[in-house]
């Protein structure tokens, strides 16, 4: 096939994983009403942690009863102090098929040293057997696998009735598809996903179950300032009113400020799901008609509308050995990132090799379309390089 390069460039050649594009249209000029150089406890710094805090609601639609803070350390820092807060009163279901559900396993049996955990593992492309969760226990999971393009496709397999607590990673799932918030107990995220926010801070949101179990239960092991939750058996309502527990970034705060309000003016929630579904279906619709590209994710279910992992599935490169795979893999994305059509599209170290397209919101449909015929063009150009070594 010959290898003639296509004609159209994406407009903005940024499709990484994290941190991700930022909203279309962004500039410096957008953080020009942060409070710099403020206290965030004065009045202006409040008011703009209190601006985030209310528009997350209203764009997730996240019930009057759950409680939204912003805590330290991005996505990592409001789990692991979920994790740390919360478990240990029961049983623990671990569920994971990719890198960073794995690190949470990790953290609860390792770490924390939980004696009654049950790991469930799955490997790059499939999930667990979601229907074996026990209601009666915890269980910890990611909505959508980061690194492997895997979601779990709904809230169904969560018991209305259970009696152990849901701990939601969901840090590439929202704004990008519907969280069914009853089945979930525990959310966390980071900012630099799906809006294309600064990094460093996380949110975690919790039901009144949560609030219940913090108030009622103190687990066996010392907590780290950040990590606290409560004081003389209550909830410190003033984290999930603005009053944070270290310092944030004003500038980040007013970053994220910016990314929801954007989001407003998109449609809210269901907009950018729409844009989130639209920039997956222009990778669907050419991966279909081009048999050298798979997905990464087998049930097509269960497939993400974000993290769009792609695996080459010619045999010619099928056939070589595993670190010539991934050493192909790596030629095909530094040559993209070399003309300057697709930066950052490796996939991640722990994964399977091929690429990973970032699909959020903060990606224009056309830019996809535009970079498909590009992967084509790379993998051939790779691919002849190849043979003529061979």
């Amino acid at each position: 096939m010959t290898q003639t390069m296509p004609g159209l460039r994406p407009v903005n050649p940024q499709f990484s994983s994290g941190p991700c594009a930022k909203r279309p249209g962004w500039t410096p000029d957008a953080l020009k009403n942060a409070p710099l150089g403020r206290s965030h406890r004065a009045k202006a710094g409040k008011a703009r942690l209190k601006r985030a805090i209310d528009l997350t609601r209203d764009i997730l639609q996240v019930p009057a009863g759950y409680r939204i803070g912003i805590v330290p350390a991005s996505d990592t820092g409001a789990y692991e102090m979920a994790m740390w807060t919360m478990l240990g009163q029961r049983p623990v279901d671990c569920v994971a098929w990719e890198s960073f559900g794995e690190g949470w396993v990790n953290d609860a049996v390792k770490q924390l040293k939980l004696k009654d955990a049950r790991i469930m593992l799955a490997p790059y492309g499939d999930l667990p057997d979601l229907a074996a969760v026990n209601p009666a226990h915890d269980v910890l999971f990611t909505w959508n696998g980061t690194t492997s393009g895997v979601r779990v496709p709904n809230a169904d397999w969560i018991s209305a009735d259970r009696t152990g607590l849901t701990f939601c990673d969901a840090t590439s799932a929202a704004f990008a598809q519907d969280l069914d918030w009853p089945k979930l107990d525990i959310v966390t995220y980071s900012w630099q996903k799906v809006l294309g926010g600064e990094a460093a801070h996380g949110m975690l949101i919790l039901s009144p179950r949560a609030v219940e179990r913090l108030e009622t239960y103190t687990p066996a092991w010392p907590l780290p300032k950040i990590f606290r939750l409560t004081s003389c058996g209550k909830l410190i309502e003033g984290i999930f009113a603005g009053e944070t527990i270290n310092t944030p970034s004003m500038l980040c705060v007013e970053d994220y400020i910016d990314a929801l309000e954007w989001a407003q003016s998109v449609g809210s929630l269901q907009g950018l799901i729409a844009r989130c579904d639209a920039n997956a279906k222009a990778v669907a619709d050419f991966v279909a008609k081009k048999p050298f590209l798979g997905f990464l994710a087998k049930d097509p279910a269960t497939r993400s509308n974000t993290s769009v992992c792609l695996t080459f599935i010619d045999p010619a490169i099928t056939a070589l050995a595993p670190e010539a795979q991934a050493a192909f893999a790596k030629d095909v994305a530094a040559l993209l990132e070399k003309e300057g059509v697709g930066l950052d599209l490796g996939s991640y170290r722990d994964a399977p090799p091929g690429l990973r397209i970032w699909c959020g919101a903060t990606v224009e449909a056309s830019d996809v379309a535009a970079l498909m015929p590009w992967i084509e063009w790379a993998f051939e150009t790779v691919k002849a390089g190849l043979v003529k070594t061979a």
